[in-house]
């Protein structure tokens, strides 16, 4: 247990490129196929990992809601990770994964915590569309040359927001976020993975009244640029003409947030493209690390207001730096 709580404080400190640290633990037994599998969350949103403590039940809890935990004077909500799986610990609920997540920390209750990997993000691929459920964003290959060990990243924002829907004060819906200006015949790009992730940003931006096209990770968000970039140099036009701003995710199979943000401002053909990172990875470090790469705002998921004011804070320095 300590030697994996040393390896967390070390490697959040770490940035590597298009890599990412994937923490894999265990939920008990899966009904279907009667074994074990293992599931992976990024170590970014790890804040601490202890063992199951006295848990307080809390009347009229919701479903996979366990009760509260007082650590160190927080009182955190606990949920119960493997019912939300579906799957039945062999040994009980051993462990609390405290977690970050944009601007909540909670505890999830697992059996077992197995391993810390480092991987590529190539060798995290997309699990929509291939019959996962919407808790499960993505499959990890731990082995680059043995497809034979999967792990299955779980989508904390849907589980999230499945065990503890936001109130309407805190999902924003009891009021319009600011409308954002943008060149006329531009649009947002965006990615993230999360599919209830994309949902959100979509509507907040169409409350904006911003033109977009989604994509659903780094990779995809590239090639689209590419392809923009190359048509508008076909017809006699820039990239500036059909993009207004790059809007990403850090965490994303092929190509992460980072390494998208990263190639952009070193491309001469987007090096003034502003990039707004939108993500529910919240620290000091990973804010050192956005600034690193070049990004031109940061704001964390998901409040409308504070993401128009990101977007729009972003355009207007590009246009000055632009002017002088």
């Amino acid at each position: 247990m300590q030697t994996i709580q040393q390896e967390i404080d070390e490697r959040t400190n770490l940035t590597s490129s298009n890599k990412l640290e994937l923490l894999l633990f265990r939920l008990g037994e899966d009904p279907g196929l009667g074994h074990s599998e293992l599931f992976g969350i990024n170590v970014f949103k790890i804040r601490e990992i202890i063992p199951m403590p006295a848990i307080t039940a809390v009347a009229g809890s919701p479903q996979y809601m366990m009760g509260m935990v007082d650590l160190r004077g927080q009182i955190l909500p606990v949920i119960d990770l493997p019912g939300v799986a579906g799957c039945t610990p062999k040994t009980g609920l051993n462990i609390l994964l405290i977690t970050e997540y944009a601007r909540s920390t909670q505890a999830f209750a697992v059996e077992s915590v197995e391993d810390i990997v480092r991987l590529d993000w190539r060798q995290v691929l997309s699990a929509e569309g291939k019959g996962a459920s919407g808790m499960v964003t993505s499959i990890a290959r731990l082995d680059a040359d043995n497809n034979d060990r999967l792990a299955q990243v779980l989508d904390v924002e849907t589980i999230l927001r499945q065990v503890m829907p936001p109130t309407e004060e805190e999902s924003g819906s009891d009021g319009m976020p600011p409308h954002v200006e943008i060149k006329p015949g531009t649009i947002i790009l965006a990615a993230d993975d999360s599919l209830i992730a994309r949902t959100m940003i979509e509507q907040g931006l169409e409350s904006m009244g911003l033109p977009f096209l989604m994509c659903k990770n780094g990779k995809d968000a590239w090639d689209q640029l590419q392809a923009i970039a190359a048509k508008s140099e076909q017809e006699g036009q820039t990239v500036y003409d059909r993009v207004a701003l790059v809007l990403t995710d850090l965490e994303m199979p092929e190509m992460d947030g980072f390494t998208l943000t990263r190639n952009i401002k070193q491309d001469a053909r987007f090096g003034n493209l502003p990039v707004v990172i939108h993500s529910s990875l919240t620290g000091s470090t990973n804010e050192a690390h956005v600034r690193k790469v070049g990004a031109d705002a940061y704001v964390a998921k998901f409040a409308a207001e504070e993401l128009a004011n990101a977007l729009r804070s972003a355009l207007q320095s590009v246009a000055q730096a632009a002017v002088h």
